[in-house]
């Protein structure tokens, strides 16, 4: 650890619960003996209980921000919408102008960031870009952007979103002092549009968060329907939930549909109609959400994961999200969508992958029979998935990147575009 970097902020809109890579993050530099202080907003409800269980275990300090939930946060929403209107029509926007274009909140963390003393404010989530900067150009320090997506395509956005978005990284991309990203390929496209190419911190876990030994399939030697697993924040549309449920009502072998979110009553009816329709119904079983550092764990037993990315929005043709290292770290074989950037992952996972695009029904529904029918093959493919899941894809191999990068920030503040 260098003199120059002692204290790190790290700043985020969303929850901690949502926000793995920051708690990743921040977990990993404190235990490197660095000062750690994270500032996290809240604008969800539900998530408060798994952001206070993440939080009784953290061994760093949390402020937590309401966002939108009074009057000044009201009032910083319309200021948004006046912003989102200028920029439009202007072609010299300031990075304020931007950062406010973009979330209405963005200087707000900023602000109660700049109050915790740190000596680098490293952002996450996009609008935790402005934030880090504005909160680093008030104290004269350094700052950093973990992007955890290519964020100009993360969905079909309206003009003024999109320019916002668009700005605040050519505001504030070429003064990071530590710039990171969750896959190859966006770090390539990134590189192609800003001119900045990030460093790679896959969304591994850390090995302390894995089961203590392999665990045996749920259908290994009990006859029991084969169990697969998916799991995320938030249980809904466009996915490909829609589209396993249909595999799983053309397949010979006897398997259910695990699902792991908060669902609204909607869609879980939807999911349930569709099952019924399929032939399967009573298949698909809904598990309320877990606690973030519980998710590898709570993978462990299953038969299969389920990495189902869609193409589009185009970002996630190119992440690698952190289902896929949980599976790993469970010891859990699983299924990949072909989206660009796991199709190019798969040769690397071996037998611990299958290829194979769900909404090709009836494909799909006979390639996990046949897989399903080889009882050796999927003992190896579950020792191939725990050996790679501690030799090559964990946290604690991951993390000594971020730390070699952050000991080498020198003192002073970057130059911002």
């Amino acid at each position: 650890m260098t003199a120059a970097v002692r204290r790190i902020c790290l700043i985020t809109p969303g929850h901690v619960a949502s926000t793995p890579r920051l708690v990743k993050n921040a977990d990993a530099l404190a235990a490197a003996g660095y000062e750690v202080h994270v500032v996290a907003g809240r604008h969800f409800p539900p998530a408060d209980a798994l952001d206070a269980t993440l939080l009784a275990g953290a061994a760093w300090p949390c402020t937590r921000v309401d966002l939108g939930r009074s009057g000044p946060g009201l009032f910083r929403k319309l200021l948004r919408e006046l912003s989102r209107r200028r920029i439009l029509h202007s072609n010299t926007v300031s990075a304020a102008a931007a950062a406010r274009a973009l979330h209405a909140d963005a200087l707000h963390l900023g602000r109660i960031a700049a109050g915790v003393g740190a000596d680098f404010y490293f952002g996450h989530c996009l609008a935790g870009l402005p934030a880090a900067a504005a909160a680093a150009a008030a104290r004269g320090v350094r700052y950093g952007f973990d992007a955890e997506d290519f964020h100009d395509l993360e969905g079909d956005f309206p003009p003024a979103e999109r320019r916002a978005r668009r700005l605040v990284q050519t505001h504030e991309l070429p003064g990071c002092a530590l710039f990171t990203t969750a896959a190859p390929l966006m770090a390539e496209r990134y590189a192609a549009d800003y001119g900045r190419r990030p460093m790679v911190l896959l969304n591994t876990f850390p090995l302390a968060e894995s089961p203590a030994a392999p665990v045996p399939a749920a259908r290994t030697g009990t006859g029991q329907p084969a169990r697969l697993y998916w799991f995320s924040q938030t249980i809904g549309p466009g996915r490909g939930l829609e589209d396993m449920v249909a595999v799983l009502g053309r397949m010979r072998t006897p398997a259910e549909l695990h699902l792991r979110g908060f669902v609204s009553d909607a869609y879980r009816h939807d999911l349930q109609t569709r099952s019924r329709a399929a032939g399967c119904p009573g298949r698909v079983v809904f598990l309320p959400p877990g606690p973030p550092r519980e998710m590898v764990r709570l993978a462990a037993g299953m038969d299969l994961g389920l990495a189902l990315e869609q193409s589009t929005p185009p970002n996630r043709d190119l992440c690698l999200t952190n289902k896929v290292f949980a599976y790993l770290l469970a010891g859990v074989p699983q299924l990949l969508s072909p989206t660009a950037a796991q199709a190019a992952l798969a040769p690397d996972l071996g037998c611990a992958a299958l290829l194979a695009r769900p909404e090709s029904t009836a494909e799909t529904a006979a390639l996990l029979d046949r897989w399903f029918g080889d009882a050796a093959g999927m003992a190896a493919a579950r020792e191939t998935a725990w050996d790679l899941g501690r030799r090559r894809y964990c946290w604690d191999l991951e993390q000594k990147a971020l730390l070699a990068a952050v000991a080498e920030i020198g003192p002073g503040p970057a130059a911002r575009a």
